[in-house]
């Protein structure tokens, strides 16, 4: 077990960036969902800066209305053959795969997952999601998505199932493979599984949630928690107080790593990466106006308010129609807003350095872009100030590292690799090389020995 708490950091490889204009900056590739050659070079390109893995995310459903929002939804490669090329150009960064129980059987994922942790030689992870997009089910012949209870209860036995089938398998240790035998509530299985068991033993789980079912079941079963957004700092810290607690009910507090989403707009100075935020959001194509109160999918990650005038204007309680968005907004119009308003305007000063009533003014575009949920947690800064946000909230207990969301592909995620890894490393926070070949090696999690049969 780790008893030294350490930095971790993984890369979330969206091909169009994580921000909804991430595609066209003009140093992004926009064809990056399908060029291998060029997954291949980030990812290699992340192991050299000594990332934990490469994440691949899934959707099992397509929506053209999410190229406002979320374009990086609409398209991308099937993550289990992205996966086998990023294994055969790396040798030692992992490589998580994203596959939803609700719509895969328990044996082609342990059967999939095992054969990338060899063709990795011990770096693969599955994703586990049970999925919150009414899209996926039209997909899959059904009629509606499962609620909550059904998924997660769907979830659990299928997570025990395909434990057991990894074990089941060959052990290169010497022991043959044997059956199954599961009759659950909601799968029969024989068994054995038909490829050895993983070097890695098991195969490391990721899981992500912010509801009781899911937490529960982050706590019980994964070796990584996804943390999703939260307002406040202090929510985020009692998130992760809370994983460890039931974690520590299950015996395993300190095999649980828990890393939240954060997207670094960094720049050799604080005005150049300023400048850089501003120009990534100069590029984003408002929605529509069109019906009062309307919200936009971001994919199977929930809804959040569309970016355009009429729905900035609802939120902060401000007249937009008819205003030049490069225009500052008049302090005393700011002091009237609504209280989520007056949050996101202490979100915008964060972010812009722009206030109500100093030298640099918030304007009335700052609030259009302000508008829209964030899919991660967003900091602007030099070097020296990414770091401290990132020491802060490691120190603090709020994160053991984070998920980096580029927000346009590749140039994001070289800079952040040339400007703020180096000063991590020089803290003394994030390691300089890797102390082993496997994932659980970066995670310093014990390789677990084969469980008895059933």
């Amino acid at each position: 077990m780790p008893t030294e708490r350490e930095l971790h950091l993984g890369l979330m490889f969206w091909a169009t960036g994580t921000h909804a204009a991430g595609w066209r900056h003009p140093d992004a590739r926009a064809d990056a969902a399908y060029d291998i050659g060029l997954i291949q070079e980030i990812s290699a390109e992340a192991e050299r800066a000594k990332f934990d893995f490469v994440f691949l995310g899934d959707r099992l459903a397509s929506d053209p209305s999410l190229q406002h929002s979320n374009p990086a939804q609409i398209s991308r490669l099937e993550p289990y053959a992205t996966a086998t090329a990023i294994a055969a150009a790396t040798s030692h960064i992992g490589v998580v795969v994203t596959a939803n129980p609700t719509y895969s059987d328990p044996y082609s994922i342990a059967r999939l997952m095992a054969s990338l942790d060899h063709v990795s030689a011990g770096r693969a992870a599955w994703n586990l999601v049970t999925g919150a997009d009414q899209a996926a089910a039209y997909n899959f012949g059904r009629d509606e998505h499962w609620d909550t209870a059904k998924r997660y209860a769907w979830a659990q036995e299928c997570v025990g199932l395909v434990r057991d089938l990894w074990d089941s398998g060959a052990d290169g240790a010497g022991g043959e493979a044997r059956p199954v035998g599961h009759r659950g509530t909601y799968f029969s299985v024989d068994g054995p599984l038909d490829v050895a068991r993983p070097p890695q033993g098991q195969v490391v789980l990721f899981n992500a949630g912010t509801s009781d079912q899911a937490r529960e079941l982050s706590a019980r079963e994964a070796d990584i928690v996804f943390a999703g957004p939260q307002p406040t700092f202090e929510l985020r810290k009692e998130y992760y107080a809370d994983i460890k607690a039931r974690a520590g009910r299950y015996g395993r507090a300190d095999q649980v790593t828990i890393l939240p989403g954060l997207t670094p707009i960094v720049a050799p100075t604080t005005r150049e990466a300023v400048e850089l935020y501003d120009l990534l959001n100069s590029l984003a194509v408002p929605a529509p106006e069109e019906k009062p109160g309307e919200v936009v999918r971001k994919g199977g990650i929930g809804e959040g308010h569309v970016r355009n005038r009429s729905s900035a204007g609802r939120l902060f309680g401000v007249d937009l129609q008819g205003k030049d968005l490069a225009a500052e907004v008049p302090a005393e119009t700011l002091a009237a807003v609504s209280e989520e308003g007056a949050h996101r305007l202490a979100e915008i000063t964060r972010l812009t350095r722009r206030t109500a009533d100093g030298p640099r003014r918030i304007t009335y575009g700052d609030l259009v872009h302000a508008t829209p949920s964030e899919l991660s947690h967003t900091v602007v800064g030099n070097p020296e100030e990414v770091a401290d946000m990132i020491q802060e909230w490691f120190e603090e207990e709020a994160a053991d590292g984070f998920n980096i969301y580029p927000a346009y592909v590749p140039g994001s995620i070289t800079t952040f690799n040339e400007l703020v890894v180096p000063e991590l490393q020089r803290r003394g926070l994030f390691r300089k090389d890797y102390g082993g070949s496997t994932l659980r090696d970066h995670l310093k999690l014990p390789l677990p020995p084969r469980r008895p049969a059933r």
